[in-house]
């Protein structure tokens, strides 16, 4: 299937793009700043007989949005699905932050998927399938984690809009929060804690492990075929129910 993937040459969107690569399919990796890692993930998934294209662009921002969607445009007609992981990881509490950083990280973490959106409209149908990534700081605090929890705050709102107003169209959107991956974006946040909060993660979850990439790819798969056609609007965790208890 064609797909767009934004902050796609990383973390969990590349995971996301190892998992929907398919010969002959277009793949638009979208990216911002780290070039190496970018030509690596082509060249990993070129060799799936995937037609990967890279596009640098600011996905944070609505001319950003209209630059990827225009680079879209150059190679296919219609997108089936769209996956939002850009992120921009600001860490700070709420109090210590920088007003100017602190709006446009909110703005990348939430009012982006409205932008993104917009843009590439044109190129979705019925059957097509967006998907934002979020996670539980949109709904509990975490510590340094306000700019991102209030960013994906907004976006889970901005969802459940947009669903209702994709829906006669026959295109859904739904959130994903998978339990906590380590990406660059996580080790922005929390610097050398990481491994003791991985080890945590998986010891303290009532399924006994981590969560692996089939786990919210498979969900992915499923959410974007015709057997999900009612399922919209809505935030899955997957996270082995980590979240069902204090």
């Amino acid at each position: 299937m064609s797909i767009l993937i934004t902050g796609g040459t990383k973390g969990i969107g590349l995971e996301v793009a190892r998992g929907f690569a398919t010969p002959g399919k277009p793949v638009f990796l979208n990216y911002h700043g780290d070039d190496a890692a970018a030509e690596a993930a082509r060249d990993e998934l070129a060799g799936t007989g995937a037609e990967v294209t890279l596009i640098k662009a600011d996905a944070g921002t609505p001319d950003g949005c209209a630059e990827i969607a225009q680079a879209v445009r150059a190679r296919t007609d219609r997108l089936e699905q769209v996956v939002h992981c850009a992120v921009d990881a600001y860490a700070t509490p709420a109090l210590e932050a920088e007003p100017h950083r602190f709006a446009r990280a909110a703005l990348t973490n939430g009012a982006s998927i409205l932008f993104l959106v917009q843009a590439v409209l044109d190129l979705m149908d019925r059957g097509s399938t967006v998907f934002f990534l979020t996670s539980r700081g949109g709904r509990i605090v975490v510590e340094n984690y306000a700019a991102i929890g209030a960013g994906k705050a907004m976006a889970e709102c901005l969802v459940r809009y947009l669903a209702t107003e994709l829906a006669p169209r026959g295109i859904r959107i739904n959130c994903i929060a998978p339990s906590i991956v380590e990406t660059d974006a996580v080790r922005a946040l929390f610097g050398e804690k990481v491994p003791a909060l991985m080890q945590h993660s998986a010891e303290a979850n009532p399924s006994g492990r981590a969560v692996q990439p089939r786990d919210y790819t498979a969900l992915m798969r499923f959410l974007a075929s015709p057997e999900a056609e009612y399922v919209t609007g809505q935030i899955v965790f997957v996270n082995g129910g980590a979240n069902l208890s204090a």
